[in-house]
């Protein structure tokens, strides 16, 4: 179930989002045409490794939330598939909760939700050594946002079934709530089995931080209004 557009229509021009993926991208292409030698180099600095954080916690203040790689980890990407799928996602739903959010309001909150997933991560697999790269957690955190604000916009979706494929307007919510499903089930079903190459818990974190942080930012531009 691929996400082709969204029925809610922006009100802003979403300078946020659209600096967000040209970013993501250009990042992307950077590391694509690095040799081994320095694409190693930008993986060890700037990608997210549980078992080094775990192991240096103490070393970092407010538990390790001072750790770049925290948000550089987030700017990095494992193939162009990856990269793509999610600036496909940051752009069907980002451009909404930035037009909700504001500009300034919206770039905290992407990377907000990117650190919590990214921490969420960290604790159900602290001894991993994998490298943990990807904007995953943050556009799940979109996700979580826009459940809870747009519930009643359409997503219209592009499915497969074996090799066919037809497109249909759903309601947000029944997909946003699927793909949360998928993640549940893929997450609980990863623990405990080493190697896993897709950071499942990372996807859960950001969709609960976001939908949290919506709630408080929602709540507090109510009590502006009064």
């Amino acid at each position: 179930m691929i996400p082709l557009r969204d029925s809610t229509r922006s009100r802003h021009f979403p300078i946020i989002t659209i600096a967000l993926i040209v970013l993501n991208l250009y990042i992307f292409f950077r590391q694509s045409i690095s040799s081994q030698a320095e694409l190693t180099s930008i993986i060890s600095n700037y990608a997210l490794i549980p078992a080094y954080l775990t192991a240096n916690l103490k070393a970092y203040s407010l538990f390790g939330i001072l750790h770049p790689p925290l948000i550089t980890s987030t700017f990095l990407h494992g193939s162009w598939f990856h990269v793509l799928f999610n600036m496909l996602y940051l752009w069907i739903f980002g451009d909404n909760i930035e037009d909700k959010l504001g500009p300034v309001r919206f770039l905290i909150f992407y990377l907000l939700s990117g650190i919590a997933g990214n921490l969420t991560h960290v604790f159900i697999d602290p001894v991993s050594p994998i490298p943990l790269v990807g904007a995953s957690g943050a556009i799940a955190g979109l996700l979580g946002a826009y459940i809870i604000t747009f519930p009643k916009a359409r997503v219209t979706s592009l499915f497969f079934v074996l090799f066919f494929f037809f497109i249909r307007d759903i309601p947000a919510i029944y997909f946003i709530l699927f793909w949360f499903i998928l993640q549940v089930i893929n997450g609980v079903s990863s623990l405990g089995i080493m190697g896993n190459t897709t950071a499942w818990w990372a996807h859960i974190g950001g969709f609960l931080c976001g939908i949290l942080l919506m709630i408080i930012l929602r709540k507090r531009e109510k009590q502006s209004i009064i």
